[in-house]
């Protein structure tokens, strides 16, 4: 296949010499690419690698394709770093949902914390989830990764940190206190990571206190004061692209 044939995710599981229909999302951005019998293009289903498949049939609201071969490819961090932040408020959090994907988030809760602008709840939280899970996967689809990190529903802070198990790896909490270490310390750590941050105007002393008493640790990104959707994406870039990853990443 060529390095410009499009990605497409699609839930699978896939199976080499297999022929399928593609789901709606997917089957639609074939017919915008204006692909036709024999063209190629590349799947992949979440479960780790990639498969190689071509076009057989183009109707006119479905898209045949048959699988073939596999390419047990993956472009993950070395570290897993797994995202829970306070959801900025409009529309930063689909940008922040799409470039966390990017740069390799692991997963992603979506938070509501007392200080939150955004607040949603029922079937409104629910379709917010669905959209963000969009997002990722079609962020996935352009960067290359194989593995869609799961968005989770959205919650409360208070009852997302009481419901945390022991251990699991480090957890770590972006502070601006002025003795907070910085995140620049643990990026030689090759284990999981959870990493905290707040919404805009931060949390809570009371929050900060939860989340301290459950083992995350400040840590700093400096001196300048960074927004609620830019502090969390610059500390997963810090954690995921300083260290080793599974293969080269480049820019697109």
């Amino acid at each position: 296949m060529a390095a410009s044939d499009p990605r497409l995710f699609t839930p699978g599981p896939l199976e080499s010499g297999r022929s399928l229909a593609l789901g709606d999302g997917a089957a639609r951005h074939v017919q915008v690419l204006r692909l036709q019998p024999g063209d190629g293009l590349v799947l992949f289903d979440g479960r780790g690698g990639e498969w190689d498949a071509t076009v057989e049939r183009m109707g006119r609201s479905e898209v045949q394709v048959r699988v073939g071969a596999h390419r047990a490819t993956e472009r993950e961090a070395l570290r897993a770093v797994h995202l829970a932040l306070g959801v900025p408020a409009n529309e930063r959090m689909d940008w922040l949902v799409e470039k966390a994907a990017e740069l390799g988030a692991a997963s992603l809760t979506p938070l509501t914390a007392q200080r939150s602008v955004l607040r949603l709840s029922g079937e409104r939280a629910e379709r917010r989830q669905a959209h963000w899970q969009a997002i990722a996967t079609a962020a996935c689809e352009q960067c290359g990764r194989n593995r869609v990190p799961a968005v989770e529903p959205l919650q409360s802070l208070g009852a997302w940190c009481a419901a945390l198990p022991a251990g699991g790896g480090r957890r770590l909490l972006l502070s601006l206190d002025a003795d907070a270490r910085p995140i620049g310390h643990f990026t030689a750590d090759e284990g999981p990571v959870l990493l905290l941050s707040g919404p805009e105007g931060g949390l809570a002393p009371a929050e900060i206190e939860a989340a301290q008493a459950q083992g995350f640790e400040a840590v700093s990104l400096g001196a300048r004061t960074l927004r609620a959707e830019t502090a969390p994406l610059a500390a997963l870039a810090v954690l995921t692209l300083a260290g080793a990853t599974r293969s080269d990443t480049r820019c697109a």
